[in-house]
């Protein structure tokens, strides 16, 4: 959740704010998509990994744990939502880097992470947000870094598609449709990557919600 360039407001955005963990908790299945997301990351020993539209931290702080020495570093545009990461990190006593940055121009070098992640951020931006996004995620990564994004998909049936007006209604219709309509695996291809896939799919109270990798080329 973070208010970047290329965010199109819409109802409820400064509430939620207060309320995204418990309200991310009950309606997406995030113990499980996030779990999967990194088990699909499959991190290894001192791998530099950035987090992408990091919001309050729960994905962060879980690859850190999902391989020794890993390092995170989480960036947002919400201080809000940053300021909840940092406690967060503070009360687990864990190292975590978290960086205020717009997604469309990431303060770090060419070719430093070797693994970006994203969960949830890229339906908040247009569709010229989209792929500034993703070019930036592109830059940052090495040769055959992976991208690994959950975010809401192409709704799976009539039901998923009406449960996710509701998210529609909350962060409008401009930034969700291309996702609802199922084209976020084709920008991140148009962006430059290679190997997109849509992974796993899952049923959540307000729509379908997909899992996404995809890598730099060599």
């Amino acid at each position: 959740m973070t208010a970047p360039s290329g965010y199109v407001p819409a109802l409820g955005y400064h509430w939620l704010t207060a309320l995204y963990d418990p309200v991310v908790a009950l309606t997406t299945r995030e113990q499980t998509f996030k779990t999967a997301l990194v088990r699909q990351a499959q991190l290894k020993a001192g791998e530099q990994v950035l987090d992408l539209g990091c919001g309050s931290g729960t994905l962060a702080l879980m690859l850190l744990n999902a391989a020794p020495g890993v390092e995170v570093t989480g960036a947002d545009g919400d201080p809000a939502m940053l300021a909840q990461a940092r406690a967060k990190a503070a009360a687990r006593g864990c190292k975590l880097t978290l960086d205020q940055a717009r997604a469309q121009q990431l303060p770090y070098a060419d070719a430093h992470f070797d693994v970006v992640t994203s969960s949830l951020f890229f339906h908040h931006l247009d569709r010229a947000g989209k792929h500034a996004a993703l070019k930036e995620a592109l830059r940052v990564l090495k040769p055959r870094g992976r991208l690994h994004v959950a975010d809401w998909g192409r709704a799976a049936n009539p039901v998923m598609r009406l449960a996710f007006h509701g998210i529609q209604l909350l962060d409008g219709y401009v930034t969700t449709a291309d996702n609802v309509a199922g084209r976020l695996p084709q920008l991140i291809a148009e962006a430059g990557f290679a190997g997109v896939e849509e992974t796993t799919r899952y049923a959540t109270l307000f729509g379908t919600l997909s899992l996404h990798r995809a890598h730099k080329p060599g």
